[in-house]
């Protein structure tokens, strides 16, 4: 029935913008828009690309003008609050997940609030001390890979991620309650990212119905009953502690005061964590899984990563992953050629504009295309083409090269994530020989809220690199 929907060479569900003024409706209703964007993303971004050029509108939750000129994206992402304005509730779609307080979710004073907690400890010097457990969490994981017997490379790096994510928010991953927290977490997304679907339900609020313990979306919230439980219990724990030698971002949420010296509510500190646990991990291992897939499946560029990474000695500590310059390049190409986010998020014009050539009136709602900027052969040379170099031989501008967003949203854990994808690549990368055994072709596909691998990755250890009494008496 959808499948002359996704004929996206025949039919585009867009509408070529009129020179000056952007009035023209679109031809196809919004619902199957919001279908082809669901099911498949990348061919109609591609082909919407091909047919209009730099700038076209599309209608998902309403009328937006999509842009992927960086001169535009420049003048759209440094001028929020003149001549832009962020779109108030842009994020909702993902309330019924993270919540209607969310820093995700949530605009205003509200969002630079939460914004400005949440950065002193994703960045600098604070973050670099999570390196450690970064390290010792990757270690423990891939002391449990047996030589020559092959795994899912998504499940193990998730399982590093999350355990990573829990012991910055919460202090802990260890222990019955952290490892109950981890498999419902789990669960509870695999309801969302197991197929594109359960997708749906976030995009047509009419079938987010609770129709039993066996329907979808019954699922999903019965999963997500048992997530907040553990986190509701997290949170009392600390409130009866109130250690003030802890450093978790969780104690950090409880001691902090708003302008009017009121502290967050319990609801409040559960829709920051439920937040900070699912984009902190999952956006992460998929990166880590798509940098593992590009180095094991083009072999020049194992060869010079294994170089880089090897001069820094066996027992390197995790900081020294920042001064290697060809594994920063391996993690800008990953997150070029696939970047997980596919969108900026969304603003409002606040003063008629001149953008691309057309004039937008007050109230147009304009959003950012990553993938298609990262996807023009006139900044990406063979853009198709997994190549790090790129990023040695030329230094792209925050409009050119943009997989975290930009703006004042900005993605607040963009150092926490690069520097973690760093730590976890280059500790598995000297400690284990690893090759694919998954030979075909991964193509990306939408998985859940990211943009992962269409199939499961296999890969195998063929030996550890360091004396099995050596590596396992690091753990």
């Amino acid at each position: 029935m959808l499948g002359k929907y996704f004929q996206w060479h025949k039919s585009i569900n867009t509408v070529k913008l009129p020179m000056k003024l952007i009035t023209n409706k679109l031809q196809i209703p919004a619902p199957l828009q919001i279908l082809q964007f669901v099911f498949n993303p990348i061919s109609w971004m591609e082909a919407c690309a091909q047919r209009y050029g730099d700038i076209f509108m599309v209608k998902l939750n309403q009328p937006e003008v999509w842009v992927s000129n960086p001169e535009a994206l420049k003048q759209i992402l440094a001028n929020d609050n003149q001549d832009f304005r962020l779109l108030k509730n842009g994020n909702m779609v993902f309330e019924p997940i993270l919540g209607r307080h969310s820093v995700i979710t949530v605009s205003g004073d509200e969002h630079h609030h939460q914004r400005q907690l949440l950065m002193t400890k994703l960045h600098g010097n604070r973050m670099r001390t999570y390196g450690q457990v970064m390290s010792q969490v990757t270690e423990e994981v891939i002391s449990q890979w047996l030589v020559s017997k092959p795994f899912c490379i998504q499940s193990q790096i998730q399982s590093i991620t999350l355990k990573v994510i829990m012991q910055a928010v919460l202090g802990s991953h260890k222990g019955k309650q952290a490892e109950e927290l981890e498999t419902s977490l789990v669960l509870m997304l695999d309801h969302i990212r197991s197929s594109p679907y359960k997708v749906l339900q976030l995009y047509f609020p009419f079938l987010q119905k609770d129709l039993g313990a066996w329907s979808p979306w019954g699922k999903f919230i019965r999963c997500k009953a048992k997530v907040d439980r553990l986190l509701y219990a997290e949170i009392e724990e600390n409130l009866k502690k109130s250690d003030e030698s802890r450093t978790d971002i969780l104690s950090l949420l409880i001691a902090a005061k708003d302008k009017n010296g009121e502290s967050m509510t319990c609801e409040e500190l559960r829709d920051e964590l439920i937040t900070l646990l699912i984009v902190g991990h999952e956006t992460t291992a998929t990166a880590i899984v798509w940098a593992l897939y590009w180095i094991h499946k083009i072999p020049r560029v194992k060869e010079k990563l294994l170089l880089e990474i090897n001069s820094l000695g066996k027992f390197f500590k995790p900081s020294n992953v920042l001064q290697l310059p060809y594994l920063n390049a391996v993690c800008n190409e990953t997150l070029r050629i696939y970047p997980l986010r596919m969108l900026t998020f969304p603003r409002v014009v606040e003063n008629r504009i001149s953008l691309c050539g057309y004039e937008l009136e007050p109230g147009t709602v304009v959003t950012g295309c990553i993938y298609l900027v990262h996807q023009r052969e006139d900044l990406y040379t063979n853009h198709w083409q997994f190549n790090p170099e790129r990023f040695l031989e030329k230094q792209y501008s925050p409009y050119e090269f943009i997989p975290f967003g930009g703006g004042e949203r900005l993605c607040i854990g963009m150092a926490f994530a690069q520097f973690e994808m760093k730590v976890v690549l280059a500790t598995i990368l000297a400690n284990c020989q690893l090759d694919l055994v998954t030979n075909t072709n991964i193509l990306p596909q939408r998985d859940g809220l990211v943009t992962g691998p269409n199939c499961l990755i296999e890969m195998v250890m063929k030996r550890r690199l360091q004396s099995e009494s050596n590596f396992l008496a690091k753990i």
